[in-house]
């Protein structure tokens, strides 16, 4: 009996005292850009770590010949993130002549200190950008036109999802191409141990 009335506390006790500490509070205002917001600037960081890590000398590396080069992930990746962030409100980017003009397998070459700091600024857009959103305008009808298409009307939902998957699609290659010229991904590094 002594042994049962011990286990119980011993379940018990953890969860009041979690429940002591926790203030009360009720449901984040705007649910779902606050889950949206919390990913993006996730991947946002775990990007911005993975392109600073990697030595501008390997910029150019590519698994295979189809595949895309670090240096065209990154300029791509900045181009992504105004052609998506641009649709979450009515802010939009201004992105230099160059950047818009120039063709991105020229971009992928420019030097890393370059492609860093224009994905870097991207990032600072898209957190800006980000500030627009509610889950009431998650609905808004947006147009969007990609590679020369006539455009076409989404939901600002499928702009934020798209961006988010973009983003984590794009992680992923990256951590990938790390691991194969043995480097160690930012989400694969030790964590640093709790105060």
């Amino acid at each position: 009996m002594k042994i049962s009335r011990a286990l119980l506390l011993a379940l018990i006790a953890p969860v009041a005292l979690a429940a002591q500490a926790t203030p009360p509070s009720g449901p984040p205002v705007n649910p779902i850009t606050t889950v949206f917001r919390g990913r993006t600037l996730g991947l946002q960081r775990n990007l911005a770590q993975a392109f600073d890590s990697i030595p501008g000398d390997k910029f150019g590396f590519r698994p295979t010949p189809q595949q895309l080069t670090i240096g065209y992930v990154a300029q791509h990746l900045a181009s992504d993130n105004y052609l998506f962030c641009n649709a979450f409100g009515t802010m939009k980017a201004t992105i230099p002549a160059i950047d818009s003009t120039t063709a991105d397998s020229v971009k992928a070459k420019w030097p890393k200190d370059s492609l860093v700091s224009k994905l870097k600024a991207s990032f600072a857009f898209c957190e800006t950008a980000l500030g627009q959103l509610d889950d009431a305008r998650l609905a808004d009808q947006v147009s969007m036109s990609f590679g020369g298409q006539a455009p076409r009307t989404i939901t600002r939902a499928t702009m934020v999802l798209g961006h988010v998957q973009d983003m984590a699609d794009h992680y992923s290659q990256i951590a990938n191409y790390m691991r194969l010229n043995n480097m160690i991904p930012p989400t694969a590094l030790p964590r640093p141990p709790r105060p």
